[in-house]
């Protein structure tokens, strides 16, 4: 998993908010924009192009 310093120094690509990991699976997910961003190898893959859209609930 990501850790917290790095955690604290990403941003969303598109509206530079902050980003909250999820676990299913696993990702960065914006909840001002509702992008996840997967992780790969546990490194984030910060494009907008490979985000996917993620419901909030």
């Amino acid at each position: 998993m990501i850790s917290q310093e790095l955690l604290e120094i990403l941003a969303c690509p598109r509206c530079k908010g902050s980003l909250r990991p999820v676990d299913e699976p696993e990702g960065l997910v914006c909840v001002n924009c509702r992008l996840r961003y997967p992780i790969v190898d546990d490194i984030p893959v910060m494009l907008i192009d490979e985000a996917q859209p993620f419901d909030i609930s």
